[in-house]
């Protein structure tokens, strides 16, 4: 595995690369989630380049920039143990040469709804960075998890409407075996709250948005943000809608997880 830090190490060794290249943009405190995302790149490219970089476009005034983990020795050995080609771990300094951006990709109507609406600029912040590592990695497919639904909507959006040449590929989200849908926010919760945590796919394993509600509303220690049933391409409610999106904050913990509809199960009896 080559890991490069500058612009143009990234440009020789991304140039080094043969066949189809597959890209997988993580901001660190690797996971089994991020595992699974690189190991579904090797499946549909000949290689992959990975990107770790804690990008504070996407981070708000209150939210958890300083605290966010950084662990890249052991990113790097994740990454290594799954066959990745190329690891790009940029500074700060040499994503946004000239500090922070003045042109940025606005997220539309997808990014003032829901993740939007609890941390406005999220998503443009989101977008501009995504936008950036594309042009420098030149990737043929980039891999997004399923969790981050609303974030996978916007970048597949973004590719559509700015005719970027890259295919987005979705990975569904991996879960613990009880249920706890993968974070690298996971870390921040205590033993407790971890327990709390699970009420999010319980309440989603309901298909239910009112009785989901309810149960995450009756979860001491739990605060809900959101629960819906929307479309998944406009985030918009829909009652007929296939996907079902739940946000909460546990502890001081803000949580996303997701479950995809592609049917109402038959009725008992």
């Amino acid at each position: 595995m080559k890991h490069v830090e500058q612009r143009a190490e990234l440009a020789a060794a991304r140039a080094a690369l043969t066949g189809t290249v597959a890209v997988v943009m993580t901001m660190g405190a690797l996971h089994e989630g991020h595992a699974e995302l690189v190991r579904a790149a090797r499946r549909v490219a000949d290689r992959v380049v990975a990107t770790v970089f804690v990008n504070p476009l996407q981070f708000g005034a209150s939210e958890d920039l300083d605290r966010y983990p950084r662990t890249l020795a052991a990113d790097l050995a994740l990454l290594e143990r799954e066959g990745v080609d190329v690891v790009f771990t940029p500074t700060l300094e040499v994503v946004y040469p000239d500090g922070p951006p003045t042109v940025r990709v606005c997220a539309g109507p997808l990014g003032d709804v829901l993740e939007g609406a609890s941390r406005p600029g999220h998503f443009d912040g989101v977008l501009t960075v995504v936008s950036k590592l594309l042009q420098l990695t030149r990737a043929d497919v980039a891999l997004f998890g399923q969790k981050d639904a609303q974030q996978l909507a916007a970048i597949r959006r973004m590719v559509r409407d700015l005719d970027l040449p890259v295919e987005v590929v979705a990975v569904p989200t991996v879960r613990e075996p009880d249920g706890l849908a993968l974070s690298s926010r996971n870390r921040y919760l205590s033993a407790e709250q971890r327990v709390a945590a699970l009420v999010l796919s319980r309440a989603l394993a309901l298909r239910d948005v009112e009785a989901g509600r309810a149960l995450v509303a009756g979860e001491p220690g739990v605060e809900l943000d959101h629960l819906a049933r929307v479309d998944s391409e406009t985030f918009t409610d829909d009652p007929a809608g296939d996907l079902l999106v739940v946000a909460a904050r546990v502890g001081s913990t803000r949580l996303i997880d997701n479950l995809v509809l592609t049917a109402d199960p038959p009725a008992e009896g």
